[in-house]
């Protein structure tokens, strides 16, 4: 089946721009793009988009759950409505994110995942695993009677579940990997590795990264803050260029002035993260992560420690976030929620970008830049 999506302002992501043109789709791939609006097919349909922008579906590598579930704990019809939503949301591409939970359920939680079958589960790239292997020192919102030390055997046995659903990331306290042989291992089973809940020094973090990891887990939040004495990790992370850095830009985890530091350093290296948990598009009230109990109130929510508990932000709103904390456009603060994520992933063979051969993952866009049509490998969704 083929549709030729025409009369569009079509983003460009090389250029970060937009330019009127048309797109077609044929089973599920981007066949042509290009600024040539007289193209015809010779069977299929044409949908005008009347002027609209047409843009790359939003990916999230970093998102515990939203609409009342948890990816560690929702059973299979929670799980399906919480695709539902993201998907609904403008995010195409979903890293489930597995806070720090025993063994089991850890298991169990790949497992209902993996066996997803709704029609929006396509829409799940893969596991990411942001648990277990965290620095005591800075858990935030983790439970520490569920914190493990660094085991290769362990987590060779995790990543190869996490496979069987696809993409596997790993966040983890580097700076207990005393011989590296942690980040070897995720890396030589094809997992992207991260940084995250550390406490490491600057050359803690430079030797993670010279061993196969490639970025910082939500970027100044549960490491050490920039110190003019010594960088830390977070000085390592800005100073390598090849290194991406997660943000969550909802102005409460990082505040705007950070933001624009951080992308006037990182730039298209900065990825856009929700790190949404499962009160996101949900009400004020009691909710729960990571083995800890969590207040939402005014849309923030923290554990009754007081500690920051992921956020309640969709990815659209970050993105706009950044084009206002960063004073860019908006339609340069698109790429950090597209591009810059499936590169951070490798996956940006087959997602983040609207090019020839890509899955046609797109979000049509009103002059106000909201979502108003979610088309997820060539079917609309919204």
């Amino acid at each position: 089946m083929k549709v030729l999506f025409e009369n569009c302002k079509i983003y460009n992501s090389v250029e970060k721009d937009f330019y009127r043109g048309s797109l077609c789709v044929a089973d599920g791939l981007i066949s042509y793009v290009g600024a040539d609006d007289g193209i015809k097919i010779e069977s299929g349909t044409a949908v005008d988009l009347c002027g609209a922008y047409l843009v790359p579906g939003f990916i999230d590598a970093h998102t515990h759950g939203r609409a009342g579930g948890d990816f560690v704990t929702a059973d299979e019809k929670l799980l399906s409505h919480m695709i539902d939503s993201y998907v609904e949301s403008g995010v195409t591409g979903i890293m489930a994110t597995l806070a720090s939970a025993t063994l089991d359920e850890l298991y169990s939680a790949i497992e209902r995942i993996r066996a997803l079958d709704g029609a929006n589960a396509r829409a799940v790239l893969g596991i990411h695993l942001e648990g277990r292997y965290l620095n005591p020192r800075y858990r935030g919102a983790h439970a520490e009677r569920l914190l493990s030390g660094l085991d290769c055997a362990e987590l060779a046995e995790i990543i190869s579940k996490m496979k069987n659903v696809g993409h596997a990331h790993v966040s983890a306290a580097l700076e207990l990997d005393g011989n590296g042989e942690f980040t070897k291992t995720a890396v030589n089973m094809g997992a992207t590795v991260g940084i995250g809940h550390t406490a490491a020094t600057y050359d803690e973090a430079m030797t993670a990264f010279s061993m196969g990891a490639g970025s910082l887990t939500h970027t100044f939040n549960a490491m050490p803050p920039l110190h003019h004495r010594g960088g830390g990790v977070i000085a390592a992370g800005m100073n390598n260029d090849a290194v991406f850095c997660e943000l969550i830009a909802d102005g409460f985890h990082v505040s705007p002035e950070m933001v624009k530091l951080l992308y006037r350093v990182k730039g298209d290296r900065v990825v856009l993260i929700s790190d949404s948990m499962e009160a996101t598009g949900c009400a004020d009230g009691e909710y729960s992560i990571a083995g800890l109990p969590v207040t939402v109130k005014d849309g923030k929510a923290r554990t009754h420690e007081g500690a920051i508990a992921g956020s309640t932000l969709s990815l659209i709103d970050g993105v706009k976030n950044l084009a206002s904390f960063a004073e860019i456009p908006f339609e340069k603060a698109i790429y950090n929620a597209t591009a810059a994520p499936a590169k951070m992933l490798g996956l940006y063979n087959s997602i983040g970008s609207l090019d020839v051969g890509k899955r046609a993952n797109m979000l049509v866009l009103d002059k106000n830049f909201d979502v108003v049509q979610v088309i997820l490998d060539g079917e609309s969704i919204k």
